[in-house]
């Protein structure tokens, strides 16, 4: 769910403006009596299980508060920790050499997630407005871009159910059952595809509310 629309006689002024809202998410990181933690667990829940509900409260606090991204960073300190102790459980089971093991649990969290989703929400960033945004007939149209912290929103949510399934379920006994719906999926699939109906298409029209 990405802002398309934009008006060209507000684009170079736009550009130029800096987001005040990043100095203040910055700040609120050692601040938690700031932080919806309840909220936080709850996105996550659903990133697991309905990423359909996220993105449309990513749509209301859109037209709520004017911005794609959040502006609790609650997600990300939270995130962080479950992946620091999933980490420290792991080297706790692996590990022989304390000094080696915060050593991995620094690069994972660093790397593997914050260093490498800022990456990638920059390149997507600069690519989404750069060439991904349609020109608007309408010139009274505000102009719309995609803010960095949402397209680091984005590396987060989907960062989350990767964490579950590589971090989390290998220490769950019987694992393999959550591969049998991969067998249900490619049997049916060439059925659903010759009898017309596009899986695709479908679920991009249930998650985006767009017919395409």
């Amino acid at each position: 769910m990405l802002p398309t629309s934009v008006s060209k006689g507000r684009s170079s002024s736009s550009a130029s403006r800096t987001n005040p809202m990043f100095p203040q998410y910055l700040r609120r990181i050692i601040k938690w009596q700031q932080m919806d933690i309840e909220y936080t667990f709850w996105q996550m829940l659903h990133l697991c299980t309905s990423p359909k509900v996220v993105y449309q409260h990513t749509k209301y606090h859109k037209q709520t508060k004017n911005q794609w991204a959040r502006d609790d960073p609650a997600f990300v300190v939270i995130c962080s920790l479950l992946l620091s102790v999933a980490t420290i459980a792991y080297c706790a089971a692996y590990d022989h050499s304390a000094t080696h093991a915060i050593f991995v649990v620094i690069s994972v969290l660093l790397f593997h997630f914050l260093i490498t989703g800022a990456m990638l929400a920059t390149f997507c960033w600069f690519l989404t407005n750069s060439y991904l945004r349609e020109d608007s007939p309408n010139s009274h149209v505000v102009e719309q871009r995609v803010e960095w912290l949402y397209a680091f929103d984005v590396h987060c949510n989907s960062f989350f159910p990767m964490f579950v399934m590589l971090y989390v379920l290998p220490f769950l006994e019987r694992t393999t059952f959550f591969l049998y719906p991969i067998g249900v999926c490619i049997v049916l699939s060439p059925i659903l595809i010759l009898s017309g109906f596009n899986p695709s298409r479908y679920f991009m029209n249930m998650y985006f509310s767009r017919r395409l």
